[in-house]
C-alpha cells in the first residue's frame, strides 16, 4: 500500500469524487479529507491510499500540477512520520490510611 498527498483541489469534492480522479490509476483502499472541526468544510488536503506503488506513481505523473480554476493541484508521496512517544500514563500515589499531616509554619519572633 502507497500513500499519497493531494493539496489544492477544489474544496467541493467529496470522497466519491476524489476516488473517481485516482480510480483510473490503480485500486484505491481508503480516501481521507481533512476538514475543519467546527464547519466540516473540506481544507482541500487529502490522503489516499492506493494498493500498489505503480499505480501511485502513475497517479503522481498524471495529477500532479492539474489545473482547477485557479487553484493547481499537488500530489507527492506522503512522508511516513515516526510515531509519536507514548505519554506516561499517570498513576496516582497509593493511598495510605493516614491523612496528610499540615506543615506548620514557623513563628516570627518578636
Amino acid at each position: 500500500m502507497t500513500k499519497l498527498f493531494a493539496v489544492g483541489f477544489p474544496r467541493t469534492l467529496d470522497e466519491m469524487q476524489l476516488a473517481q480522479l485516482f480510480g483510473p490509476f490503480g485500486d484505491i483502499e481508503l480516501i481521507t479529507i481533512l476538514r475543519d472541526k467546527n464547519t466540516n468544510e473540506s481544507k482541500a488536503i487529502a490522503f489516499i491510499h492506493m494498493k500498489t506503488e505503480t499505480g501511485a506513481l502513475e497517479a503522481i505523473k498524471a495529477l500532479n500540477g492539474k489545473a482547477f480554476g485557479d487553484r493547481q493541484m499537488e500530489v507527492r508521496l506522503a512522508e511516513e512520520k515516526e510515531p509519536a512517544p507514548a505519554k506516561p500514563i499517570y498513576k496516582p500515589a497509593p493511598k495510605t490510611n493516614n491523612p496528610p499531616q499540615k506543615k506548620k509554619r514557623p513563628r516570627l519572633q518578636r
